[in-house]
């Protein structure tokens, strides 16, 4: 069911014009937009990691409690105290600024830049879905490690990790030297 999402054909992404002539610095802001994915999407491995030994019985729930308390992810949902849970913190955090900041001022740069920031927007709210999704499948997995829960709480990190690498990367490719081209800070 999860794994089934036909929200992600890219043929229903609007492109990303070219931007020619663009400078380093022009560069620069893409290029920061990608290294706070990329720790986003290291995050997600070591979740991905940490649920596969989990399954192959070779961490405990104690382990997975140490292992996911000790990432940067979950350090900073302890400070907020926000119900999302752990992976959820930083990425509403990152998405929240993007909302809020980001893609009102790249839809003011024309109808193409309101449609990729429009479409953004709206795979924010899937992928926020999807984290919430996740975090009550840890909470039920630590709280009881059946078969069971380790497959229903793979299935969901497993559509979370496809929606989230797929979103990143589109959104990359669609306001990354946008984000420099129309000065549009990050």
């Amino acid at each position: 069911m999860l794994l089934n999402i036909a929200f992600l054909d890219d043929a229903t992404r609007p492109p990303a014009p070219k931007l020619e002539g663009l400078t380093h610095a022009q560069r620069q802001p893409g290029q920061h937009l990608k290294m706070i994915h990329d720790h986003l999407r290291d995050n997600m491995k070591t979740l991905g990691k940490l649920i596969d030994r989990a399954k192959t019985g070779s961490v405990t729930p104690a382990e997975i409690a140490a292992e996911t308390g000790d990432l940067a992810m979950v350090s900073n949902f302890r400070r907020f105290g926000n119900l999302c849970g752990q992976y959820c913190q930083i990425v509403h955090t990152h998405h929240s600024i993007e909302d809020y900041a980001i893609f009102p001022a790249l839809a003011e740069q024309g109808g193409v830049f309101k449609a990729i920031a429009d479409r953004l927007q709206a795979e924010h709210v899937v992928v926020h879905e999807l984290l919430l999704a996740l975090v009550d499948a840890l909470n039920a997995l630590a709280g009881e490690p059946t078969q069971s829960n380790f497959e229903d709480t793979k299935e969901v990190y497993q559509a979370l990790e496809r929606v989230l690498l797929s979103h990143l990367g589109y959104e990359e490719e669609a306001m990354g030297d946008a984000l420099g081209y129309f000065d549009i800070g990050v």
